[in-house]
C-alpha cells in the first residue's frame, strides 16, 4: 500500500480511491499551505487573527482535496462537497491576498499583467513544488509575494471547478455505492445459477 493508502479493490464494489498526492490540485494546495505560512509569518502581527484565518483556509484547501480523495470509494456525494470545500476555502484565502493588497495600498495584478504571463510559464513546470515559486513566493517585494499566492490559488480553483465538474459526469455515469452493491450482488446471484 501507498503512503495514501490507495485501495485498489479488484473483486469489490469499492473502487480504486486515495492517491491524492499525485493529484496536481493537491501539489499545488500544499505549496499554497506552505507559502501561505511564510506569507503570515512575514507580513503579520503573531497574534493577529488574519494569520490565523489566512492558515486555516490554506490547510482546509489542501485537507479536503486529500479527504475528498480518501473518501471517493465510498461516496461520490462526500468526494464532490470536500473538493467543493476545497475550493471555497481557497476563494477565501485568495479574499484575504486581495485584502492585504488593497489595504497596503498595492497593486492587484490583472490577467493582463506582464508576470502574470511570466506566472503562467512558470506554472507550466513539470513536477512543480514550493522551490519552483520560491522567488516569487520569497520575493522582496510584498506585492510580488502576495500577487503570486493569489495567481497560485487561481490556478488551483481552475483546477479544482474542472476536477468537480468531471466528478458530476463520473457520478451520472456509473453511479454511486449503492449502484454498485447491487450490481455486485445481483452478479454475484447470477454467477449461482
Amino acid at each position: 500500500m501507498s503512503k495514501e493508502n490507495n485501495i485498489l479493490n479488484k473483486e469489490g464494489f469499492i473502487p480504486a480511491h486515495g492517491g491524492y498526492r499525485k493529484l496536481i490540485t493537491y501539489q499545488k494546495a500544499e505549496i499554497i499551505y506552505d507559502g501561505t505560512i511564510y506569507f503570515t509569518k512575514r507580513f503579520f502581527h503573531p497574534y493577529n487573527r488574519t494569520v490565523d484565518q489566512m492558515v486555516q483556509a490554506a490547510r482546509s484547501g489542501k485537507q479536503n482535496i486529500a479527504e475528498a480523495s480518501m473518501a471517493s470509494g465510498t461516496s461520490k456525494e462526500t468526494e464532490i462537497k470536500l473538493t467543493n470545500v476545497a475550493r471555497a476555502s481557497l476563494e477565501e484565502l485568495l479574499i484575504d491576498y486581495e485584502d492585504f493588497l488593497r489595504t497596503n495600498k498595492l497593486i492587484i495584478w490583472s490577467v493582463e499583467h506582464k508576470l502574470v504571463g511570466r506566472f503562467r510559464e512558470l506554472n507550466k513546470t513539470p513536477n512543480a513544488n514550493y522551490q519552483t515559486y520560491v522567488k516569487a513566493i520569497e520575493n522582496k517585494e510584498p506585492e510580488i509575494c502576495a500577487n503570486s499566492m493569489i495567481c497560485l490559488i487561481r490556478i488551483v480553483s481552475y483546477l479544482l471547478n474542472n476536477q468537480i465538474k468531471t466528478l458530476e459526469k463520473e457520478f451520472i455515469r456509473s453511479g454511486g455505492l449503492r449502484e454498485r452493491m447491487t450490481k455486485a450482488r445481483i452478479e454475484n446471484r447470477n454467477k449461482k445459477y
